[in-house]
């Protein structure tokens, strides 16, 4: 039966999270038989429960008139206007409720679909048409350019750069290989990064905007990690903040990081209306919008004393854990390395023994139980670099780098 499907689906790979998992799943009896059960250090997906403000008014939610029938692609409009006040009240960026903003089922799939409909899908390498995006960078950006027909071009952030930059050199670098001007249509950044946690200057947005609008194309901000931060002198901002963004911008959202709801898929786009038209049309023929009493439970909490207070704590306990991680791996002998000042996530060089990342991460799983990410799943940039995520518990993290201790990993 697989001849019959089409040339896109038959060149992907299954996503490298759910290989990992599976990896480890085979392996657990293996491991628990040593006292090594598995601890997943992989994917970022926070392990606490959602808000219980959040949690009660959904249960109350269900006993509503009505509350069961189709919502809408787009969202209702209690929704759209709270996610409205929020982007005014967190980044006093002013929009539209019923022309700037649409619901998603998840920043993810509001990624993908929105380059489905952006991109002209064609299997002819020379006429696909082109999306710049991260290298690092979050693993499905390729995936989905590639399903949706077109092709990626790396962004390199590197440390040299800061992790911003320059996209003239990006663009000279893309011509002098023989890319074709026209076929570029759009750019895609993610700040706070996945993996890095990197995050950008307001001078660097600025000079992304004027990229892009210069060259007529979509700039795409995937916000996913917005309010995943340690420092409130230092918050994370919207690229909508910026003059001129709305002309050529669009910007991701996600329930999923800030509130622990990664399983309920809900989240939003925002920014330039006519994109979001677009996209909307496509939606309308794909999906029926998100279980409304989950809008009226978050869109509830978006704006409250009790979300904030639950994002507040919740980074608070973060940076604990990320001070407890990195305090072990420096006693493991770990040279200096970048540490963010926000996201769960942290990036760090493989020890110089292992001639790939996914050699050590291999090794680290199968010796120790600890499942690490590869850094080659994140761009040709990652590779020599592994990424942990530390969404699980202080006796983990702790546990973790005692098991590496007493199995030998040292940087050596």
């Amino acid at each position: 039966m697989r001849e019959l499907f089409n040339d896109y689906v038959k060149s992907m790979t299954t996503y490298i999270m759910f290989k990992i998992k599976a990896a480890a799943n085979k392996l657990r009896p293996e491991l628990e038989a040593k006292n090594r059960a598995p601890i997943f250090l992989s994917m970022g997906a926070p392990t606490a429960n959602p808000p219980k403000q959040l949690l009660d008014r959904l249960k109350t939610a269900l006993d509503e008139d009505g509350i069961h029938l189709y919502s809408t692609p787009r969202g209702e409009s209690f929704f759209l206007e709270a996610i409205a006040q929020y982007m005014k009240r967190r980044f006093n960026v002013e929009l539209d409720s019923k022309t700037e903003i649409a619901s998603l089922i998840g920043s993810k799939e509001g990624l993908a679909n929105f380059l489905r409909a952006l991109i002209n899908p064609t299997t002819d390498e020379s006429e696909q048409e082109v999306v710049f995006v991260p290298d690092p960078g979050y693993a499905s950006y390729g995936q989905m350019v590639n399903i949706a027909g077109g092709k990626t071009f790396p962004i390199p952030l590197t440390p040299e750069n800061n992790y911003m930059p320059n996209l003239d050199e990006v663009w000279n670098n893309y011509i002098e290989n023989g890319g074709n001007a026209e076929k570029v249509k759009a750019v895609i950044i993610n700040y706070p990064n996945n993996p890095l946690g990197a995050t950008a200057t307001r001078e660097y947005y600025q000079h992304v905007i004027e990229f892009c609008k210069n060259h007529k194309i979509i700039l795409m901000s995937d916000a996913a990690y917005a309010d995943l931060y340690f420092d409130e002198n230092d918050r994370p901002f919207s690229v909508l903040e910026f003059d001129g963004a709305k002309d050529i911008a669009v910007e991701f959202f996600s329930f999923s990081k800030p509130y622990a709801m990664t399983g309920a898929r809900l989240g939003w786009i925002c920014g330039n209306k006519e994109a979001i038209d677009e996209l909307c049309v496509l939606k309308s023929t794909i999906d029926n919008g998100i279980y409304k009493p989950l809008q009226v439970a978050c869109a509830e909490i978006l704006n409250s004393p009790e979300g904030d207070e639950y994002t507040k704590q919740a980074n608070i306990e973060l940076k604990r854990k990320q001070n407890i991680f990195v305090e072990g791996i420096k006693e493991l002998g770990w040279p200096e390395f970048y540490v963010p000042n926000t996201t769960f996530y942290l990036w760090m060089p493989i020890p110089p023994r292992y001639k790939t990342s996914k050699e050590f991460t291999d090794d680290l799983m199968k010796t120790s139980g600890i499942i690490a990410v590869p850094g080659h799943a994140y761009g040709t940039y990652g590779e020599g670099f592994f990424r942990v995520s530390i969404v699980c518990s202080e006796e983990k993290i702790r546990e973790c780098i005692d098991r590496m201790k007493q199995d030998g990993f040292y940087f050596e």
